[in-house]
């Protein structure tokens, strides 16, 4: 019995033993310390989940002001400016590519074409956007905060040039829908990484 006895002690030592090894490994890494004059903020409607990515086009922004709708419609008007920007880099990126790897008799006058066709693209999108994120706030000096996201999906927006193309006539002429296709997917795809 008293064997018995001291291989558990010797048994339950060991485990004791281990379980201080076990965490100790754990708790090697120090974590970051935030310097004392800094504050954690926490920004609503943003990280990961809200950036633009292959699928959709994303912007989030922020209003701020003593009337809570006026804080909203600062925070709409400001994601929609910045999803604008991010569409028209998009699709001005696409069709610079586009055009450059055609062998087009004109390439300066289908490029203005281009370049029309993009703004009304962009105009025309920015209907279509929805609100995937909307979080009010209200600071301690009485002002209301409002963040938002907005989004519009990439095929909304290629759908919106293909239609744009066919109503233009020199454009169709010289338009190959999957070409384009292609070079826009992987601008897409360049969110991604």
């Amino acid at each position: 019995m008293k064997k018995l006895n001291l291989n558990f002690t010797a048994l339950f030592m060991a485990a004791i033993v281990l379980a201080a090894m076990v965490s100790s490994c754990g708790s090697s890494k120090k974590l970051a310390q935030m310097p004392e004059d800094e504050v954690l903020v926490n920004v609503y409607c943003s990280g990961p989940e809200y950036q633009t990515n292959a699928e959709a086009f994303r912007y989030s922004a922020i209003g701020e002001s003593m009337n809570q709708m006026t804080a909203k419609n600062k925070a709409m008007s400001e994601a929609r400016a910045g999803l604008a920007q991010a569409i028209n880099t998009i699709v001005k990126g696409v069709t610079d590519n586009y055009v450059k790897s055609g062998n087009y008799n004109n390439q300066e006058e289908l490029m203005q074409k281009y370049e029309g066709l993009t703004r009304e693209v962009v105009n025309q999108s920015l209907s279509g956007t929805k609100v995937i994120c909307e979080e009010m706030t209200k600071t301690r000096s009485g002002n209301y905060k409002s963040y938002l996201c907005l989004e519009l999906g990439g095929d909304d927006v290629l759908s919106s040039i293909q239609n744009r193309v066919n109503n233009e006539e020199m454009l169709k002429i010289d338009y190959n829908y999957e070409k384009f296709k292609k070079i826009y997917e992987e601008e897409m795809k360049k969110f991604e990484q």
